[in-house]
């Protein structure tokens, strides 16, 4: 014997059907005021998560400028050791003279950074007796500024006070050929 199911009743409740189809209906779905208060609580909830996103992604470019800086200055400092204490772009890499030029500095030092050198400045793109050191960044380019994206360098071939560090913003990094000092060159983190 099939027992007949009347949706939360023991026996057709008074009215019969339609009484039951009406309690059915009113009981489906959410109120206006359920809805509304689930909408503003994921509100809430997304106004706390977000900040806290743009804070990760804040945190993760600071990491990574200070470690391809930390790579740079690695790569400068060794540079220096292995090329009679001079800095990268001080000399050119096309006959090893120094260089009178800030334009000069610039394409030096990214030669001299990506390229075998020998221990005039001089560059080759194969490694032989003569250009026996580097390449100091291996991926024959420099790391790019991860708050404006660009690996392009700016030299400034004049200062030798080491406190200076001012830029304007519009290249990756700005390297100051008499001391060494290399800074990100993106307007807003020129003292890392």
């Amino acid at each position: 014997m099939h027992k007949i199911n009347y949706q939360g009743f023991d026996k057709p409740p008074k009215g019969g059907f339609e009484e039951m189809k009406k309690k059915m209906r009113s009981e489906l779905g959410f109120t206006l005021v359920e809805l509304l208060i689930v909408v503003i609580i994921l509100g809430i909830l997304a106004a706390i998560a977000v900040p806290q996103f743009s804070s990760s992604t804040d945190d993760a470019k600071i990491s990574t400028l200070d470690t391809n800086l930390s790579s740079l200055r690695n790569a400068v400092e060794l540079y220096y050791h292995q090329h009679n204490n001079n800095f990268p772009g001080a000399l050119k890499a096309t006959d090893g003279t120094a260089t009178a030029q800030a334009a000069d500095c610039v394409t030096a030092f990214g030669a001299q950074m990506t390229l075998y050198s020998a221990g005039t400045g001089i560059t080759a793109n194969s490694k032989d007796a003569t250009y026996k050191y580097g390449p100091y960044m291996k991926n024959a380019a420099l790391p790019k500024n991860p708050f404006n994206n660009l690996n392009t360098v700016t030299c400034d071939i004049t200062t030798t006070d080491v406190t200076t560090a001012a830029s304007g913003g519009n290249t990756g990094w700005k390297f100051y050929a008499k001391t060494g000092r290399l800074i990100a060159n993106d307007g807003s983190h020129d003292a890392n």
